[in-house]
């Protein structure tokens, strides 16, 4: 089976876990004999586009404006021609093979006109991994005006990327309640979990020591420092566990609240927290596996329920998981439910306290570590995320 996949963020460069998933996803394709071809835009190119293979996958980049880590306003301009980018560069190409399915990935939104041309290219079906309801949270956050220009605009385009899909895969049960009762669509409808390759990886402790924190207990936190997580959350929590010099909260990663954070540990003297720029995916794996806890946190004004990808990456090392999350969401339940860690509401500054506290002692993270990764083995496997889009493309053959 030929398999076309669609994704704004790709390796080897990228440090986004939505890449690494991808990646991961289109590695199992390949391995189970299926010919896999991505596509991605890249803004550092000489050309308007090239082809070249990486494990197996056939990248296909195409020329870009950046969409990472810019202005927003110059963001959104960027994202809105990727469609239009990526078809004009690679129309010829992709009008050379058919493709028995097109996958695609949200975030972005703006993916909906380059999949309908390509549904209608190979009369193939189609694959939405929904993973950001955006622009929702962000009207959520107050970020964008309800009923303003610009959420006309980005709803436009989010109703585009809707109607491209033949099937939407939603992270939880919970999202997918949502959607139905807030997004009309005659996609079809069903939870597609986030996934993970079951490859654990180890390291000599080189950034323990590189760090200073060879005896302390690292609450560790990857990914985007952003508006959606609500990163003073975790500062909050690191200043109150300054009472215990063996805790140490290091946080890794870039976004739009880099600077606050800054600030806050200038201004707090925070002693025992440490933010570093982002890394690639070969050195963020070696840090998973040297340091303790796995963090992180979700704004509490979303309506939606986010599975943020980065509790993968800390299942695969067997860390136990500490978070914060908006009401309602089902990660609770699907955390605790396994024991494989500690959830609060965003909110609960003293009960979130006293989870990390709990998690000072070695063998509650031991244990709950372990429960982690069978909780990983049993529910995200990269395997059951293939079956589930593979399927698709089965039934529309038949």
């Amino acid at each position: 089976m030929k398999i076309c996949i669609v994704i704004d963020d790709y390796l080897p460069h990228s440090i986004k876990v939505g890449a690494k998933m991808v990646h991961e996803l289109a590695c199992e394709l390949v391995k189970r004999g299926h010919h896999v071809s991505v596509i991605t835009p890249s803004p550092n190119l000489n050309t308007s586009y090239q082809v070249e293979k990486l494990d197996g996958v056939n990248v296909h980049r195409f020329k870009s404006g950046k969409i990472k880590n810019i202005s927003k306003v110059r963001r959104a301009v960027n994202e809105t021609l990727l469609s239009y980018l990526a078809w004009i560069a690679l129309k010829e190409e992709v009008s050379k093979e058919q493709h028995d399915i097109v996958v695609y990935y949200s975030p972005t939104i703006f993916w909906g006109h380059l999949v309908t041309k390509l549904k209608k290219l190979w009369g193939a079906p189609s694959y939405l991994v929904l993973r950001d309801i955006f622009p929702q949270w962000a009207v959520d956050r107050g970020l964008i005006k309800k009923g303003s220009l610009i959420e006309k605009y980005f709803r436009y385009f989010e109703r585009k990327n809707y109607e491209a899909a033949d099937t939407i895969g939603l992270m939880s049960q919970k999202n997918l309640e949502w959607f139905k009762e807030n997004v009309r669509t005659d996609a079809k409808l069903e939870v597609l979990p986030n996934w993970a390759a079951l490859t654990p990886v180890s390291s000599d402790g080189a950034y323990r020591k590189k760090l200073g924190l060879e005896n302390r207990v690292v609450y560790f936190y990857g990914g985007n420092i952003g508006q959606a997580q609500d990163m003073m959350n975790i500062v909050r929590l690191a200043k109150r566990m300054q009472k215990y010099p063996e805790a140490y909260f290091l946080l890794v990663g870039a976004g739009d609240e880099v600077d606050l954070v800054k600030r806050a540990i200038a201004e707090e003297k925070i002693k025992n927290l440490t933010l570093l720029p982002p890394v690639s995916q070969d050195v963020f794996k070696k840090m998973l596996s040297e340091f303790d806890i796995g963090l992180f946190t979700l704004h509490k004004d979303h309506t939606t329920h986010n599975f943020p990808g980065k509790l993968l990456g800390y299942m695969v090392q067997s860390m136990p998981i500490l978070g914060s999350i908006n009401s309602g969401n089902d990660l609770k339940d699907t955390v605790e439910g396994a024991g494989a860690g500690f959830v609060t509401v965003n909110g609960e500054d003293d009960l979130f306290f006293d989870n990390a506290r709990k998690l000072l002692d070695r063998e509650k993270r031991e244990d709950m570590g372990k429960k982690a990764f069978d909780l990983l083995k049993n529910s995200f496997s990269v395997e059951s995320a293939a079956n589930k889009i593979l399927g698709k493309a089965v039934k529309k053959r038949e």
